[in-house]
């Protein structure tokens, strides 16, 4: 019987290299999150980004269900007068600022205006993916600063709501005037808080824009920061109609 002799060596594999004798990257037998090199791809940092918003935003609803609580259970509460020695309620009904009406429409309009800046940056993510073929080459398309007409609305609904401090003051409402006064202070003030985070948030996305920073990188900023600010004038929302309707 005739017997066939194999021609071709495999005792010294090699693998063909790519420019500048690199080899190309290659991923994990296990699954396709991860290059070789272990550090994650785009939609992995954007799906742990997006859970760690999670985390914190439940964090933040649950400090204004509390607040919300002691709210209206405190409405119905008497307090002791040390002067006559009797029950007394001492709640006062607070006329809110009609700017703060004003503050909601602008906040609201940055609400959209921070929408349009993260779907700017996820488009021109998505490009930059297109145009790294070679060959591809796509024409450059006008950008609107959405994102610094964001914050600049961020900064005017903050200014907006320190001048209705001011007005309520003017009123003769402080801080401790009363309880409904102290409640005015501590809803806004909290939700004022949180939304600075979100200002300096946008801040530093726009300093990674000006220091060409990845694009990948800067539109999963934007995508979390987005979703937060849309959540603030949700909860805005929400304040608002409990401090007029609930009092």
């Amino acid at each position: 019987m005739a017997s066939f002799t194999p021609i071709v060596s495999i005792s010294d594999p090699s693998t063909a290299l790519g420019r500048n004798n690199t080899p190309p990257p290659t991923r994990d037998g296990g699954g396709d999150d991860h290059f070789d090199d272990g550090s994650p791809d785009f939609h992995v940092r954007l799906r742990r980004a997006r859970l760690g918003l999670a985390v914190g935003v439940t964090g933040i609803v649950m400090i204004f269900v509390s607040f919300t609580s002691a709210y209206l259970v405190r409405q119905g509460l008497p307090t002791l007068d040390p002067r006559t020695d009797t029950l007394v309620h001492d709640w006062l009904p607070v006329q809110l600022p009609r700017l703060l009406l004003i503050n909601t429409v602008v906040l609201l309009i940055s609400s959209v205006t921070m929408e349009l800046a993260r779907r700017q940056v996820a488009r021109e993510a998505t490009l930059a993916q297109v145009t790294s073929i070679p060959g591809v080459s796509l024409g450059r398309e006008d950008k609107i600063p959405w994102l610094a007409m964001t914050v600049v609305l961020g900064l005017s609904f903050l200014t907006g709501q320190w001048m209705a401090w001011r007005e309520l003051a003017a009123s003769g409402f402080y801080v401790a005037t009363s309880p409904s006064s102290s409640f005015v202070y501590l809803l806004t003030g909290m939700h004022g808080l949180h939304l600075l985070g979100g200002v300096l948030a946008l801040l530093g996305a726009g300093a990674a824009s000006l220091l060409r920073r990845p694009v990948e990188s800067r539109s999963i900023v934007l995508d979390v920061t987005g979703w937060y600010w849309h959540f603030m004038a949700f909860l805005w929302i929400y304040i608002f109609c409990l401090l007029e309707f609930a009092r």
